[in-house]
């Protein structure tokens, strides 16, 4: 039987907030979105042409239960962590922290010439494993796969597997999928995913036809799409797909398009969300709160030089 072709369940348009010290920044989904993105929690597009908009940064706060992946498209970021690793995320960089039983970090953008840009994508993680051993990867461009087409196509696998490539972050509990896709004039991808899994695309640049609306048919492979219609998303819009279909098919329009895809097995688990902390419970959070307050959130100052 042919591969079924998911159609679109949802759009996010973004909204604007501020976070940490007053970084002004674009949320993708959140706290409102819950279950909807499960295991998926958060996405955030944060940089600007003026660093007055967040050169405050991130400064020192906690984290408790969740993975949370920092990818910088353009730009630097300087890090420091109670696990004692420090150093800077750079243009092309990711730094997956899983956070387990509980971390303190901040990040601070740099000053940069031009645009900074980058994501931040909170993931979920079972009960089971909420309350492990925190870890740190820090994965550098060059570490990070590139697939390649003749007609122009590239995508770099962050996380899980297409075409056979691997990405480098591993062992992670919720089977992510994180690509970075980008598409050349009027070019076609389709994308494997696991049927049942959440899936979404993140426009960063260009125009897209993705997959189909529920009340339309599913394009051809071959159609070039006209920018007009409802299906074309635009820079900064964030496509959520229905969990039915083993397959996304994704048309560029005039000029290309770029964006994340990501994909994860839900855990259907109950939220309990205080800021950055995200348990199954309100008696896990107020534990959390209470180990704040008495110092004993961070339960180990091991750095784990295997994911370092």
């Amino acid at each position: 039987m042919p591969e079924k072709v998911r159609s679109v369940r949802q759009r996010f348009p973004g909204a604007e907030t501020r976070e940490g010290a007053g970084v002004r920044l674009q949320r993708m989904f959140g706290a409102n979105e819950v279950p909807l993105l499960d295991p998926f929690l958060l996405l955030d597009n944060f940089g600007s042409a003026n660093p007055a908009d967040y050169l405050a940064g991130f400064p020192w706060h906690p984290h408790r239960g969740i993975d949370t992946v920092t990818y910088m498209l353009r730009g630097t970021t300087a890090h420091e962590d109670s696990l004692g690793n420090k150093g800077e995320i750079r243009s092309g960089d990711v730094q997956w922290m899983s956070s387990g039983s509980g971390i303190l970090h901040q990040e601070m953008p740099q000053r940069t010439e031009g645009k900074l840009s980058g994501f931040q994508l909170w993931l979920n993680v079972p009960h089971s494993r909420k309350m492990e051993n925190p870890a740190y990867r820090g994965i550098v461009h060059d570490e990070i796969p590139a697939v390649r087409a003749g007609d122009g196509r590239i995508v770099r696998v962050i996380a899980g597997t297409f075409e056979g490539v691997e990405g480098p972050a591993k062992g992670l509990p919720v089977d992510p999928l994180y690509l970075d896709i980008s598409l050349p004039d009027r070019a076609s991808i389709d994308l494997p995913v696991r049927s049942g899994h959440t899936a979404f695309a993140q426009l960063i640049d260009g125009v897209a036809s993705m997959s189909p609306p529920r009340e339309a048919a599913a394009p051809k492979a071959d159609a070039a799409p006209s920018d007009a219609g409802s299906e074309m998303a635009r820079p900064g819009e964030t496509i959520l797909y229905e969990s039915e279909g083993e397959l996304l098919r994704v048309h560029a329009g005039e000029g290309g398009a770029r964006f994340l895809l990501g994909a994860g097995r839900p855990l259907h688990e109950p939220v309990a969300w205080y800021g950055p902390i995200v348990m199954n419970s309100r008696e896990e959070i107020q534990e959390a709160i209470s180990d704040l307050r008495g110092g004993t959130f961070v339960r180990t100052r091991r750095v784990d030089t295997e994911d370092a």
